[in-house]
């Protein structure tokens, strides 16, 4: 149980540093969060369906930022392709995530992948039970300039 544990930790350390890095890398106007825990168990689950199979969200919301815990159940296939930015990242289990020129990324316990608004349209399909923090906001808006 410590190794897990310790490996959870790790795993939030190196999203906290990401998201400190993209913070200061594009001087976002935002609102400050004070220090929290999150008690995962007590945020409720929301059922959104697939083409196959279903999606269970549990969601905290801050101004703009949006931190989720999904699960896939198995069979698991999007109803549509999703062009907002995201940073996903599994916890359990393994998916594809496809993109709509065709491309298709197997990812599994321990990998991430980073994409910003309207670059790359996906959707993810599961096999089997996956579950993933995703987390997503203001800082990954396309730049233009």
């Amino acid at each position: 149980m410590n190794g897990l544990r310790a490996s959870r930790s790790f795993i939030f350390f190196k999203l906290r540093r990401i998201l400190i890095f993209i913070r200061g890398k594009y001087n976002m106007n935002h609102q400050n969060i004070p220090f929290q825990t999150i008690d995962w168990a007590a945020v409720p689950k929301e059922e959104h369906t697939g083409e196959t199979g279903s999606a269970f969200w549990q969601t905290l919301q801050f101004q703009g930022l949006r931190i989720r815990i999904v699960e896939y159940s198995k069979g698991y296939s999007a109803d549509h392709w999703c062009s907002k930015g995201h940073i996903v990242h599994c916890l359990e289990g393994e998916f594809i995530s496809e993109l709509q020129d065709g491309k298709k990324f197997s990812l599994t316990k321990g990998m991430t992948y980073v994409v910003s608004d309207e670059l790359s349209a996906h959707r993810s399909i599961s096999k089997t039970r996956v579950k993933l923090m995703i987390i997503d906001g203001d800082f990954l808006k396309l730049r233009t300039e």
